[in-house]
């Protein structure tokens, strides 16, 4: 469910029309839907009222200051991966208390950024990042609060590049590993033992893995508990998928019902990690056409956003639906590739899509573009980030400016051996 739709033929965000927002804030440009960020983010909540439980957005969908304050102010937390993130979450006014830290790479300022703030948690990925932890607690005389990201090795059955819960991901402890070393964290003693910690994967579209996940992690809290080992919060992750094209994920409802069937008796507070769930399908993509062109065996639609803007096509084959700010009856179809100015053959939106004819200067959007677009989006061939927009009712804010040219080259400096005449 969003509020993007169609009034008399024109796209609008809400209360506004996407052709006024485009031709007052330029393209390509991110917008973002309040309303849809709300409804998500309370139906996804609300599926877990009955129980102790914390929702904790995962700031690697989308990290935009704006967006975390307004998760902060329904009471949700932040699932963080790096000590930018963590920058983040605490400008955003997200409470430490609702703060977890996952990674394979923490570095030992960012866990000491992190003990300084008193987060509620880390994930721990290995038996070194164990040691490391408890290393820099004692040095700074804390204890760390720690779950062990435990890998079921759980197929996911999703994109391999977004799969996490196989053993042969870089990512957790092998759940036959796991008593060992809960053992061993038991005994360091700047370690409090707080929870456990699983996450299998992204844009999942079936309950079946994470059931089986959950049977696993429940036959490992029952074995902690007989050593006595305490488990007070147990790490469910996210990944729950949505729809980009013809998937058909499960509702979040119905997934809440299948996790609390699964879990009943045990005693714990659960902590979730929702993000593309929650902000995928809030927000759309905005792009101009610029160039239409034909060769024998292909035509292409130019516009003016391209793979540094949104990875996902180019990275993983993602689908994104595409569809005209202005449709207009009666127009013909045709297949083409939506592509950009990257100098890149990668560099494409859509591949072998039909669509409606369009024609330079008219506005196409670009949907489900709200998880992993600006928070993937890079420099890549000197191209300023674009800017995103908030739409609330009637009224729309820019909660980030557009980049420009001066952006790009902040921080550089050419030393003088290198400069013309100087060498």
């Amino acid at each position: 469910m969003h509020h993007f739709h169609y009034r008399d033929h024109e796209l609008y965000c809400e209360d506004v029309p996407l052709l006024q927002l485009a031709a007052e804030v330029g393209t390509p440009c991110y917008v973002y839907s309040l309303a849809t960020l709300r409804h998500h983010f309370t139906v996804f909540n609300q599926g877990f009222a009955s129980v102790p439980h914390l929702t904790c957005f995962a700031l690697k969908a989308n990290s935009n200051l704006a967006i975390l304050s307004f998760f902060a102010s329904l009471g949700g937390g932040a699932d963080i991966v790096s000590g930018g993130e963590l920058f983040r979450a605490l400008k955003a006014g997200i409470p430490p208390e609702r703060i977890v830290y996952s990674g394979v790479g923490k570095t030992l300022a960012e866990i000491d950024y992190a003990l300084e703030n008193d987060i509620l948690m880390f994930n721990i990925e290995s038996s070194q990042e164990l040691e490391a932890i408890n290393a820099r607690a004692g040095k700074l005389g804390r204890k760390a609060r720690i779950a062990l990201r435990v890998n079921p090795d759980v197929d996911p059955k999703t994109h391999p590049y977004i799969s996490t819960g196989m053993k042969t991901t870089k990512f957790g402890i092998d759940i036959d590993s796991a008593l060992a070393e809960y053992e061993r964290a038991q005994s360091l003693s700047h370690i409090q033992i707080m929870g456990v910690d699983c996450h299998i994967g992204s844009q999942l579209t079936d309950l079946t893995p994470f059931v089986d996940a959950l049977g696993r992690l429940r036959l490992l809290i029952e074995r902690l508990d007989r050593l006595g080992i305490a488990i007070n919060y147990l790490d469910l992750g996210g990944g729950l998928g949505i729809t980009y094209d013809q998937e058909e994920p499960p509702h979040p409802e119905e997934y809440a019902r299948a996790i609390l069937r699964e879990l009943e008796g045990i005693q714990c507070t659960l902590i979730f990690e929702p993000g593309r769930v929650i902000v995928g399908n809030a927000g759309v993509l905005i792009a101009q056409v610029l160039y239409t062109k034909s060769s024998p065996s292909k035509n292409f639609v130019v516009v003016d956003a391209a793979m540094n803007d949104l990875v996902r096509p180019s990275l993983y084959g993602s689908y994104h639906h595409i569809q005209p700010l202005k449709r207009v009856e009666g127009v013909p179809r045709e297949t083409v590739d939506v592509v950009g100015p990257i100098c890149e053959s990668g560099d494409f939106l859509a591949r072998d899509r039909e669509l409606p004819v369009v024609q330079p200067g008219e506005y196409v959007a670009v949907m489900s573009a709200g998880a992993y677009g600006f928070t993937m989006a890079s420099n890549y061939n000197s191209r300023p980030r674009l800017p995103e927009v908030l739409v609330n009712g009637k009224d729309y804010f820019i909660i980030r400016r557009r980049e420009t040219w001066e952006d790009l080259i902040r921080g550089e400096v050419i030393p003088d051996f290198v400069q013309p005449g100087k060498g």
